[in-house]
């Protein structure tokens, strides 16, 4: 079963995130500036107050080198080792950045097995860092980083970086996944409007094809899209208690509101005509690719729509469309009462407790460097003390203002919650078993069970 400090707290915000989401997006789809819309004065506004620069004192580290490890690739990790490149000029120590793979945990194993772990490491999932603890791996955070950790974050974003109320991660990096992205022009063209609830998501849909468009882009090559799809549909549809009870499961992947999540999610997944290259090609299709084939080729792209958080930025960015213009944004749609809200991070994690490594935990809790990462866009952080003017455009501004403005009271990744060997392992467990539904979006009983099953072989393990 999951630690106590992996079950996050929830309540009116689910409901209240949605809202300004639903209403901040809208206003600012027009507009891709990146003019402060006044979120950055602190308080009940949901902005930070800390101005850019060096608000945090750091000791001179000369001669130190250090390894750091992310699964991030591409623009995302260019942009860390800007990050970390501050790190370096004010402290005079050397980082380096080491590529891990997934499941980054294995990844660790092996690097630890060999005698060198990297000082510091990024896990995606609240699940990693209590695996990281329990194989006796992870240090726990220093006085100095703490006390960062205590002045920039909420209650619940340092709960989730504690294992027996201990705090053992910093979350460095967050994620709203609960966001649509949609190529503007495919939608002018077909006269197709931003739904608010499913229902409407399929009028859409309807509208764009037969506008000569495919509707969707899906990346399931990469399993952990598929869980976010499930997720989203899940937690608006069956409510929070069913979504917590899952998450730890306290229930069955067998019970009924599991089938009736992927019943729903069946209306697209298995409409070979809604999705870019049906079945067979959405299974081929990778994450960078699912959301470039949607902003490339003008107003004829390989599909008109592509869901994931807020991060689809980075890649958006890698074509010729504008976000706020050429890109647009709505709230994943309500499936049930409440339209959802989910959220996913990666925290700093210590391996090898040193000065330099707490020095640069310190850091990451800090709001200088994330200040300096959300400038160059493709990021959020639950650091409430960013100023919202560092996003580099306005839809960015409010997908952040949001995500402060919820506070202690969000829904986490429920696959980021579980153990790894089912919820954040390429080809095995929750990621396989979704795959296999998307290929089959038929045969709702045989995705349960496999789901049940090695859910149940997972928990019981804790691995």
């Amino acid at each position: 079963m999951r630690s106590k400090s992996s079950t996050i707290r929830t309540g009116r915000a689910t409901t209240v995130l949605a809202a300004l989401l639903a209403g901040g997006l809208a206003l600012s789809a027009c507009s891709g500036g990146g003019k402060d819309d006044g979120g950055a004065k602190g308080g009940k506004d949901g902005g930070g107050s800390a101005p850019a620069g060096n608000t945090v004192a750091l000791p001179r580290l000369d001669g130190a080198q250090l390894e750091i490890s992310a699964v991030w690739t591409g623009q995302e990790q260019a942009n860390f080792k800007k990050v970390l490149a501050e790190f370096e000029r004010r402290t005079g120590a050397k980082v380096t950045f080491v590529p891990a793979q997934d499941p980054i945990i294995n990844f660790l194993g092996s690097k630890i097995a060999g005698g060198q772990p990297p000082d510091v490491a990024l896990l995606p999932q609240p699940g990693a860092i209590k695996q990281a603890v329990d194989k006796g791996w992870a240090k726990p955070v220093g006085p100095q980083a703490q006390k960062e950790l205590a002045k920039n974050y909420s209650q619940g974003w340092q709960d989730i970086g504690k294992v027996g109320g201990k705090q053992y991660g910093i979350y460095y990096k967050a994620a709203n996944k609960s966001l649509v992205w949609y190529n503007a022009k495919v939608f002018e063209n077909a006269g197709a409007k931003e739904p608010a609830t499913w229902k409407d998501l399929l009028t859409t849909a309807q509208a764009v094809y037969d506008s000569g468009v495919t509707p969707f882009s899906v990346p399931g090559a990469d399993g952990w899209p598929l869980t976010d799809w499930f997720e989203n549909v899940y937690l608006s549809q069956a409510g929070p208690e069913k979504y917590d009870q899952l998450a730890q499961h306290k229930i069955k992947w067998t019970d009924p509101s599991v089938k009736q999540a992927l019943q729903t999610l069946a209306q697209i997944w298995g409409k070979k005509d809604y999705l870019a290259g049906g079945q067979k090609g959405a299974l081929q299709t990778e994450f960078p690719n699912s959301v470039t084939q949607t902003f490339t080729g003008g107003d004829q792209p390989k599909a008109a729509m592509v869901y994931e958080g807020d991060f689809a930025q980075v890649n958006i960015g890698e074509t010729k469309a504008k976000v706020g213009t050429d890109a647009k944004v709505f709230p994943f749609p309500a499936v049930g009462s409440a339209a959802p809200v989910v959220s996913g991070g990666d925290a700093a994690v210590v391996l090898k407790d040193s000065k330099a490594a707490q020095a640069l935990m310190t850091f990451l809790a800090s709001p200088d460097a994330a200040t300096i990462q959300a400038k160059l866009g493709g990021y959020l952080s639950p650091n409430k003390n960013v100023p919202i003017s560092a996003y580099p455009n306005s839809v960015q501004q409010k997908i952040a203002k949001a995500l402060i403005a919820a506070g202690d009271d969000f829904r986490f990744d429920m696959s980021d919650q579980a153990p790894q060997a089912f919820g954040g392992t390429p080809g095995k467990g929750e990621w396989k078993d979704l795959q296999d539904f998307l290929r089959n979006p038929g045969d709702v009983a045989g995705a349960q069970a496999a789901l049940e099953k090695d859910a149940a072989a997972a928990y019981g393990s804790g691995s």
